[in-house]
């Protein structure tokens, strides 16, 4: 299993990862062995947004003999309150809740305390003012969390926690679908049936995220990677095509930024189903040609990141190159964080030699020879 840094918290998290929500729906013994799977086959990770008793106690069971092998994220301000999932700020509640967490995981830490489910400036706003923010920081300062994150489906206020400068990842929910679509603070919208024929690629926003994120340094772990199911299904996709899993995996994880995809298991079988993604060849991996082809939706003109571009002749990495150019073109000035790990790029842009070759094999129509001169002009190499 391949690991990649969670941005500034430093953690070295498995690509693929573990989302719970769907744990109690299973005997506890058969719930505790698929997690148990899980780790012997390397993931590493696993988010614990639920609130539920017996979703804790399936957890803290499959836990407790390797604790330290396992980075839990685990959310603040979910909790449980007459036998039904509560989100909410009030500390009569979120306290009681977040020590249920620890006792039930048998722990006396989480990794990544997750303020949980932030979708609106107003519920934004109403955190930084609160004694919920204050709460958070004590976690932190005595140990009991060791990293700030947060969650959420709205980019606009993801983007506020991106450049909040304490909070060191984001949960986010990431598809091909989703990125599509414009900022909400309703949840539902990301559900719709139907989505406008007049979108095409990615939304704004959430380019602007994913790229502050890498700027700023923020890891991303990525919910909902396969839209609940949606986009295998041809007839329910927005593109009018179906996607595999390994291709949505693959689209979560070449976004900027992004460290860990988490997934939803029922059986040790579908743990296989997505660790398979490690061993997947290139074909398999290959959104772009689905989505570049489909009858709706176009993602015409805009890199993707999907490497397709490869191989170069002169050994480029452009996918590589076009991510930084983007992440440098944002600011009015080239960072020089930014700068600093393109120059230790073995090849720079100026080695492009404008066969173009690669612009035939890119399904989106990025004229990257124009984008290596501009990028020449940029980074001056």
């Amino acid at each position: 299993m391949k690991k990649r840094r969670l941005g500034k918290t430093n953690l070295m998290v498995s690509e693929i990862g573990f989302g719970g929500e769907w744990l109690e729906r299973h005997p506890e013994e058969e719930a505790v062995e698929v997690i148990k799977y899980a780790g012997e086959k390397g993931i590493n990770i696993l988010d614990c947004w639920m609130p539920d008793p017996k979703s804790r106690d399936i957890i803290g069971k499959a836990i407790c003999e390797n604790r330290e092998n396992w980075y839990i994220q685990g959310h603040i301000g979910s909790t449980w309150q007459n036998e039904q999932y509560v989100r909410t700020r009030d500390m009569e509640y979120v306290k009681p809740a977040f020590e249920d967490l620890l006792t039930r995981l048998r722990t006396d830490y989480i990794d990544l305390g997750m303020i949980h489910f932030v979708d609106s400036l107003e519920d934004w706003n109403h955190i930084m003012e609160s004694e919920f923010i204050e709460y958070v920081r004590e976690l932190k300062e005595t140990g009991k969390i060791r990293h700030i994150g947060m969650s959420s489906h709205n980019p606009q206020i993801a983007k506020l926690a991106a450049k909040s400068g304490f909070v060191e990842m984001i949960l986010f929910s990431i598809n091909p679908a989703f990125d599509m679509l414009p900022a909400s603070d309703d949840i539902n919208t990301l559900f719709a049936e139907e989505y406008d024929k007049k979108l095409t690629g990615i939304d704004p926003d959430r380019a602007e995220l994913y790229k502050l994120c890498e700027q700023n340094d923020v890891g991303i772990t990525v919910m909902k990677g396969y839209a609940g199911g949606r986009l295998f299904d041809e007839k329910r996709s927005p593109f009018g095509v179906s996607l595999t899993p390994i291709q949505c995996i693959h689209y979560s994880l070449t976004r900027p930024a992004v460290s860990s995809i988490l997934c939803g298991y029922d059986t040790k079988e579908q743990v296989d189903d997505a660790i398979a993604y490690e061993d997947a060849s290139e074909e398999a991996k290959d959104y772009a040609s689905v989505i570049a082809n489909a009858p709706f939706h176009s993602y015409r003109g805009e890199c993707t990141y999907c490497g397709h571009c490869k191989p170069c002749v002169s050994n480029l990495d452009i996918a590589m190159i076009n991510k930084y150019y983007d992440l440098a073109t944002m600011q009015t000035e080239v960072p020089a964080t930014v700068k600093s790990h393109y120059e230790l790029l073995e090849h720079k842009a100026s080695e492009c030699i404008s066969c173009h070759a690669c612009e035939a094999r890119c399904p989106f129509g990025v004229p990257i020879a124009e984008r290596m001169s501009k990028t020449v002009e940029l980074f001056g190499c």
